[in-house]
């Protein structure tokens, strides 16, 4: 491989691999006993209701973390978003817009 090469693709695998922990809404951090939880750290301007999570209340205050089952999740509060969750994180959801 030469060197030219190479040195072009760092940048590419740090812009690549770098962001891996960043989603559209919200941020991702290892959890520290390997369970997989949710922060909901925003509540959309807070005159929705109930923030509905798969369906269910959330139970717990904003910026409180909730063990939460790994994978696609539904957040409700004046409307419907998808966002997924992987194994073994703290997902910090921060942003309700478009």
């Amino acid at each position: 491989m030469s060197s030219v090469f190479r040195f072009l693709m760092l940048p590419l695998m740090v812009l690549t691999f770098g962001c891996v922990d960043s989603e559209l809404r919200g941020s991702a951090e290892p959890s520290k006993d390997g369970k997989t939880y949710l922060i909901i750290a925003d509540d959309n301007g807070g005159a929705c209701g109930p923030i509905m999570v798969n369906g269910k209340p959330w139970p717990h205050a904003i910026g409180v973390a909730g063990e939460i089952t790994p994978g696609k999740q539904t957040i409700q509060c004046g409307g419907s978003l998808e966002f997924n969750v992987q194994d073994g994180v703290v997902f910090i959801f921060d942003y309700w817009g478009p």
